[in-house]
């Protein structure tokens, strides 16, 4: 299994190329390690706390943040089971953040507080998706 931590420069550069004016809404898709993974120089390194742990301190940490470039948690959701796909892709963590824009998104993860924070998520995350979406029109289809 391929583990999703962090995005790779090619998507990083794509997500840069899109339109940064326009609101959007990032799901997030989330599973945590058993044990928290810090560097070993961290203050946390060697406390055993669980993935879930590592991952509340890095929401506590950079909610503020979230909150301060104008975004915030839209939705949130409890894993159930899959109907469609992957039947081992399970989340813990379901949650879809709001942004004005990407120059918000951007700001929040150049912001001093949040690359402080981000090392709860990376000591926490053993997978994740993050996908951008933006507003479609609302009708009685699906398509």
């Amino acid at each position: 299994m391929t583990h999703y931590i962090d995005p790779d420069r090619a998507q990083f550069e794509v997500f840069k190329g899109l339109d940064r004016e326009t609101p959007l809404n990032m799901l997030n898709l989330v599973k945590f390690r058993d044990l928290a993974n810090y560097p070993g120089d961290h203050i946390l390194a060697r406390d055993g706390l669980t993935g879930a742990e590592a991952y509340a301190n890095y929401g506590k940490e950079s909610a503020p943040v979230l909150t301060r470039v104008g975004g915030s948690i839209v939705w949130r959701g409890d894993f159930e089971t899959t109907l469609i796909g992957p039947v081992d892709e399970t989340w813990d963590a379901m949650f879809i953040a709001y942004y004005p824009n990407a120059h918000a998104f951007l700001a929040m993860i150049s912001d001093p507080a949040y690359q402080k924070a981000v090392v709860h998520r990376q000591a926490a995350v053993k997978t994740s998706r993050l996908i951008r979406t933006r507003s479609a029109a609302l009708t009685d289809h699906f398509a």
